[in-house]
């Protein structure tokens, strides 16, 4: 059996450390807004490279709330991509805007720059690229494009903690940036929490306002805000994991290397690319063939876990056929999403793990191809 994710094998392997950190905060009696999340802030800004970071509720939150910080007000434009989780683009919604979706760049699956420029209107505000699989976008151009028409640019970090843009961070290339801590990420807490990370002291004052009610102190409110913290005891985790982040991400990398050399020429398989100027951490491990379902369902009855990663773009969900985006306005996206399947990816597999369902993608490419 190959799972797909294994969280009691994540535990166990530094089962001392978080056990100590949930300790230590059962004993303080402190759970909101206390040293757990201070020290987490100060710590995960300083892994980044930012200035600031501020904790919030989720990762939906964090986009939502960095949103907000950017003046984004109902009746504005956002730019974002459709092959995305639909929480990017829930966030857009939250704040009244409008999401305005552009196509992908088939080999890294992030936004394609070409494609942003013409969908610049009077009403965008904010450009907002997904580093997407642990990928990160191109940045260079991503930001080029919105300098010249003086727009904001918020980083969706969420599947890309720790990735590299031309030897930066993913976080530090735009304005500001989301990270989620969904349990499945890079560096995930053992429940919901975020994180907006900034250079901008004045941004990062918003967010940190509006997380808490819009609160400058204790019931006096500044602004109109929400309910949207990350809590100490998510905190104190995320703290315990932050010091592993590197060698994980590093051990994500030699299994994304072993899949390939397992993997490479296979007829029918399209295996993950890495651009020149990135250092993908491989959130997840994404191959595409024109047999996925058959595949999927070779490797489930070999006991392998599979998932897709996502099945239907932003533009043909049903929620967002407000849009007016008809089967075929983004090509390349609906493309990529009718091959695209995620192979098992997480630090706590073993080679022989790694292996093994290459292996079982090797014996159906020679049974069916």
């Amino acid at each position: 059996m190959v799972p797909f994710n294994d969280f009691h094998l994540h535990y166990q392997s530094i089962k001392p450390e978080i056990d100590t950190a949930i300790q230590r905060v059962l004993n303080s009696g402190w759970f909101i807004l206390g040293p757990e999340v201070e020290a987490f802030e100060a710590e995960f800004a300083a892994h980044c490279g930012t200035r600031f970071a501020v904790g919030v509720g989720s990762g939906t939150e964090a986009l939502h709330l960095s949103l907000l910080a950017c003046g984004v007000r109902p009746g504005d434009e956002i730019i974002t991509v459709s092959h995305t989780a639909v929480p990017t683009v829930s966030a857009i919604s939250l704040t009244g805007a409008t999401p305005v979706l552009v196509d992908i760049d088939p080999h890294t699956f992030t936004m394609d720059p070409g494609a942003l420029e013409a969908r610049i209107t009077p009403r965008t505000r904010v450009v907002l690229p997904v580093h997407l699989y642990g990928h990160p976008a191109d940045m260079d151009e991503i930001v080029a494009i919105a300098r010249r028409h003086e727009l904001m640019v918020l980083e969706d970090v969420a599947q890309a903690a720790g990735a590299e843009y031309r030897g930066r961070k993913v976080g530090t290339l735009g304005d500001i940036a989301a990270f989620s801590f969904y349990p499945t990420k890079n560096l995930g807490a053992f429940g919901d929490g975020g994180a907006v990370v900034t250079q901008d002291p004045s941004l990062a004052d918003k967010v940190r306002k509006l997380r808490n009610y819009g609160q400058t102190r204790r019931y006096y409110h500044q602004t109109k805000g929400l309910s949207s913290r990350l809590d100490e005891m998510q905190a104190a985790i995320l703290r315990a994991k932050l010091p592993h982040l590197d060698d994980w991400n590093a051990t994500r990398r030699e299994h994304a290397a072993l899949y390939k050399r397992h993997l490479a020429g296979l007829e029918g398989i399209a295996l993950p690319e890495e651009a020149a100027w990135a250092r993908h951490v491989y959130h997840l491990y994404v191959i595409r063939t024109q047999q996925r379902e058959r595949l999927q369902a070779f490797l489930s009855e070999r006991g392998i876990g599979t998932l897709i990663h996502y099945p239907v773009p932003v533009h043909l969900q049903e929620a967002y056929a407000d849009l007016g985006l008809q089967r075929g306005a983004l090509p390349t996206t609906e493309d990529c999403v009718a091959q695209i399947l995620s192979l098992p990816m997480y630090p706590e597999l073993t080679q022989e793990q790694v292996a093994f369902v290459a292996d079982q993608v090797r014996e159906f490419v020679a049974r069916y191809q």
